[in-house]
């Protein structure tokens, strides 16, 4: 059976190994402090293919509505994972050393 965790749910009140059951929930969580290191996004090479916004499970690769074009990636949200990383066809984005974004890195949001 199922559990439905609310956002402000402790370690402790989960199900072994930290299995969140409800999809479609990613926003309601906060996870940037997790992270040291960040993605950062060569612009020039992408392709826009956008699988790094298919593929994050965090929902941290910020879009611009049905344009869907990438925006940049959301400090509240990113884990630093590597999956985008990972699945870009283009090796477009690097992970770096650091958990902070900055702004002036090329491919990072403004607007968080």
């Amino acid at each position: 059976m199922s559990r439905v965790y609310p956002p402000t749910a402790k370690w402790h009140e989960m199900e072994r190994a930290g299995i969140i059951p409800q999809a479609g929930n990613a926003e309601e969580y906060t996870v940037g402090g997790w992270r040291n290191e960040h993605p950062v996004r060569d612009n020039e090479c992408c392709i826009d293919c956008l699988f790094c916004w298919i593929y994050c499970p965090d929902n941290a690769v910020n879009i611009k509505d049905e344009s869907v074009k990438y925006q940049g990636f959301s400090a509240d949200h990113c884990k630093g994972c590597h999956i985008c990383a990972a699945v870009c066809p283009k090796d477009c984005i690097t992970m770096v050393p650091g958990g902070e974004f900055s702004p002036d890195e090329p491919g990072q949001s403004e607007e968080e």
